[in-house]
């Protein structure tokens, strides 16, 4: 398929906007930067911490099968540890770990390394723990709190890129929960809303192009959960209107647990429907940043990784649940 050149441009503008740092609080002014720091500050006074600082824990064997556990490493913030629950059996590590033990039919050794309140350059440090574990695949969910405290995007996927690198290096598949549209979040208030919604976007579309080239492949959350929150927010949100509940987590371990399982060849890829498959990855990074449950993972063409606009992608939107009732 030919692709429109204008399209392919302008998705690339994008995405190498934010992979460079382009947009975002930077091209504020000093007064509107002023301001929304204010309104940040007062956002996490608000928020707290409710829930301290830890998840339940969830790290063990799961699925009553036989044979050598698969091992999972969970990697990243409050949201890869469960921050707020209390049953780690709702957790979203336990959660996709047993997903993945139904469908492989093996047992799953599960290692939580995530922490609450990490933002991406604190990855160097999990991936370091993770790798005792020697883990088959490791997910990561990460990105919110590089928007909380204005990391530029270049930044921020810089740290996530050597931290996919250097897992995929010691052997293991690896899937990123891109950074959630956090527009969504009810105790942010406006204009600061507004930003944080266009600076979540910016640095997941930089996030899919940096870890696909690492070796790994994105699942975006954006606003997987927006309709939801707006709709059910006693439901979806946690007491702190902040963190997901545990059917918001569990609509984020759903989302990511089939690319899991493609990852380690368990899962058939789905037939492209239209305005999937292949594509050229600036603008899979675009489309994706916008499509809640969008997975983009490289694929060659005739043999070649790249072409004119840059390297090969799939790009699929996994429907919730998808084949989950056959596990």
């Amino acid at each position: 398929m030919v692709w429109p050149a204008g399209m392919a441009r302008a998705a690339r503008r994008i995405a190498t906007a934010a992979a460079l740092g382009g947009g975002g609080l930077t091209a504020l002014g000093a007064t509107a930067y002023g301001l929304l720091i204010a309104e940040g500050m007062l956002a996490r006074k608000t928020i707290g911490r409710p829930h301290g600082m830890d998840g339940p824990p969830s790290d063990g064997d799961y699925g009553d099968f036989p044979g050598e556990p698969l091992k999972l490493a969970m990697l990243g913030d409050s949201t890869s540890v469960g921050l707020g629950l209390t049953d780690p059996g709702k957790t979203p590590g336990v959660l996709i770990a047993c997903g993945l033990a139904a469908v492989a039919e093996r047992p799953v050794r599960l290692r939580v390394v995530g922490k609450s309140g990490a933002a991406s350059a604190e990855l160097a440090e999990q991936v370091d723990a993770a790798l005792e574990l020697r883990p088959d695949v490791a997910v990561i969910f990460v990105g919110a709190n590089d928007v909380i405290t204005q990391t530029s995007p270049a930044t921020a996927v810089r740290h996530l890129t050597k931290a996919v690198r250097r897992l995929r290096e010691a052997g293991a598949e690896v899937v990123v929960g891109t950074c959630p549209d956090l527009g969504t979040i009810r105790p942010i208030a406006q204009p600061l809303r507004w930003v944080a919604r266009r600076w979540s976007r910016q640095i997941a579309a930089a996030q899919t192009v940096g870890v696909v080239d690492a070796g790994g492949r994105t699942v975006a959350f954006a606003d997987l959960l927006g309709e939801e929150f707006h709709a059910n927010p006693g439901e979806m949100f946690g007491p702190d209107r902040f963190h997901p509940s545990d059917r918001g987590y569990a609509q984020a371990a759903y989302a990511v647990l089939p690319s899991v399982c493609a990852a380690l060849g368990l899962w058939p890829e789905p037939r492209p429907a239209r305005g999937e498959g292949l594509q050229p990855i600036y603008l899979a990074a675009a489309t994706a940043a916008e499509e809640p449950g969008t997975e983009v993972s490289a694929t060659r063409v005739d043999g070649r990784a790249s072409g004119t606009h840059g390297k090969w992608v799939n790009l699929f939107r996994r429907r919730l649940g998808e084949g989950l009732n056959d596990a």
